[in-house]
């Protein structure tokens, strides 16, 4: 990654929805911004292998983490501890968050899979 990366304006800018960018160049972290339109998002699922933090970019939406309803949005952080079942869900048709969490591969949305280490 070369300086700074200015996520509302890569979310604002992408076409499509899913993951729509993800860091380059750390040995130690994935971060993903992911963007979905209103009603989508990526259905309740359990990782058992790392925490990730949910951070707010843009529009609305909702993190279930274990059955509870947080609300996201720009600036708002929210904790999925590692074995826990979480869900997102857009509630507006800019709704972009990012995920950060220690590395284990390239995040694939709806594949349930993981991909090669960048």
């Amino acid at each position: 990654m070369e300086g700074a990366v200015n996520l509302a304006e890569v979310s604002a800018g992408a076409l499509g929805a899913g993951a729509v960018w993800t860091l380059r160049g750390a040995q130690d972290l994935n971060a993903n911004l992911v963007r979905f339109p209103r009603g989508e998002g990526v259905g309740k699922h359990v990782n058992g292998e790392v925490d990730v933090l949910f951070i707010g970019v843009s529009g609305s939406g909702t993190v279930e983490v274990d059955g509870r309803e947080h609300a996201l949005g720009a600036g708002v952080l929210v904790l999925a501890p590692r074995g826990a079942r979480r869900a997102t869900r857009s509630a507006s048709s800019d709704f972009s968050y990012l995920t950060v969490h220690k590395r284990r591969g390239p995040v694939r949305l709806g594949s349930g899979e993981r991909g090669p280490g960048l």
